[in-house]
């Protein structure tokens, strides 16, 4: 027992490990300008293709999740790192049409990204029932991270051999981290439990479901649907910040392109961070108030930015905006294990990702669009403080699914409101 307990912390290094290159598309907005460029067109087409890999991976972590059920991590987590390299290189390809950018960096990477994100999530939270709040956000922390990496290599290697030859170099070390980490990754023993643990006593308490859910089921719940739509409301606010990062610090910080791909590192250390922070808290103060202060602390930040007027206020506000939103990605995973039990959470939180999908094509839109409307970002930020203010709602009426679990002959099942 002692062995797997220790093997459990390998994987979860493994997992870590992928998750950072898979997270390296965080970065996209030090390609943007330098893609607007080359290929002559407006914020909107260029942004594009962001739009299309968020789409495509939030509906490819849904049939990673069930993928996974069949065959185990390892399989998909391999899949996933040779269809996200190899979309990345081939986007290299592409600077004689924005279209094949679409297909290569949006579509074929957006599925890579899609089917490995999800592997380390429901793996580790097999691994680690005993701390699902803070595993979660490990698990998804290094996705938050990945643009600490990406942006400054990225930045200096577009300034050295051009944008499309950065594409060509970052998919090769993305296939080899994302490949090699899968080789770790495997599912627990059955019947494996931590020292200690005991699942029984866990099952049914404060703020859970008293059962194992199969997806059919959790989908017959309104739960399902008030977690995604938690979900798609925090992941709306921080994407459409990170889909433009770098030329809105250049813009409201009034900043060079340099200083802002430090912001940029900024905003993903805090992704990051706002992962596992946000996570771990969930585990004392429950998942719900964890939203709602993260919904409340938004519509606040949101109305400050347009008055930032330096690169270091627009960063510190930024950065809080992007640590809720990293913490929307840390506590949900536990928030959907709590109500519908970890047996089938890849499936079930693999089907929520669609969240990410949707809220990849509103947030992105909306500022691009307002953007390319008025020449300013200011509209788009009113707009969103109004959205997380009317959004703090949603917690408030979150519970535990009831009990549906028909009784046995002779028996009651038991019942929880």
């Amino acid at each position: 027992m002692n062995e797997k307990v220790s093997n459990r912390w390998l994987i979860a290094a493994a997992g870590v490990v992928m998750q950072v290159a898979l997270g390296a598309v965080y970065a996209w907005s030090v390609f943007r300008k330098p893609l607007s460029q080359e290929f002559g067109t407006q914020v909107t087409q260029v942004n594009t293709a962001f739009t299309i890999t968020i789409v495509a991976l939030g509906i490819s972590a849904f049939f990673g999740g069930l993928w996974m059920q069949k065959v185990g991590p390892r399989v998909v987590a391999l899949t996933s790192g040779v269809l996200y390299g190899t979309g990345i290189f081939l986007a290299s390809l592409s600077s004689s049409s924005i279209v094949l950018l679409y297909l290569t960096y949006g579509l074929i990477a957006g599925v890579g990204i899609g089917l490995g994100y999800i592997v380390p999530i429901a793996t580790l939270i097999k691994w680690f029932p005993d701390k699902r709040g803070v595993i979660t956000g490990v698990a998804v922390g290094g996705f938050g991270a990945g643009a600490v990496l990406t942006a400054p290599i990225g930045t200096r290697l577009t300034s050295s051999v051009g944008v499309f030859g950065a594409f060509a170099i970052l998919g090769v070390i993305y296939t080899v981290l994302v490949v090699g980490a899968a080789l770790f990754l495997k599912n627990p023993p059955e019947g494996y439990r931590p020292p200690g643990y005991d699942p029984e006593a866990d099952r049914g308490s404060a703020g859970t479901s008293a059962r194992e859910f199969e997806l059919r089921e959790a989908l017959g719940t309104w739960q399902w649907f008030a977690l995604w739509t938690l979900l798609f409301l925090n992941v709306t606010a921080g994407i459409a910040i990170l889909s433009e990062a770098a030329p809105i610090a250049q813009e409201v910080g009034k900043t060079t392109a340099a200083v802002a791909a430090t912001s940029v590192i900024a905003l993903s250390v805090f992704n990051g961070i706002g992962r596992f922070f946000w996570a771990a808290l969930s585990d004392f103060l429950g998942r719900k108030y964890v939203f709602l202060i993260m919904f409340l602390l938004q519509a606040v930040l949101f109305a400050i930015l347009p008055s930032a007027g330096s690169v270091v206020l627009f960063t510190v506000v930024a950065c809080a905006i992007i640590l809720c939103y990293g913490g929307g990605f840390g506590t949900m995973p536990a928030f959907a294990a709590d109500y519908f039990g970890s047996a089938k959470v890849g499936q079930i939180y693999g089907l929520m990702l669609t969240a990410w999908s949707a809220a990849g094509i509103v947030g992105p839109l909306l500022i691009s669009t307002v953007k390319d409307r008025t020449g300013s970002y200011d509209g788009a930020f009113y707009i969103l403080a109004g959205v997380m203010l009317v959004s703090a709602i949603v917690p408030f009426i979150v519970r535990p699914p009831a009990e549906t679990r028909a009784a046995a002959p002779g028996s009651e099942a038991p019942a929880r409101a």
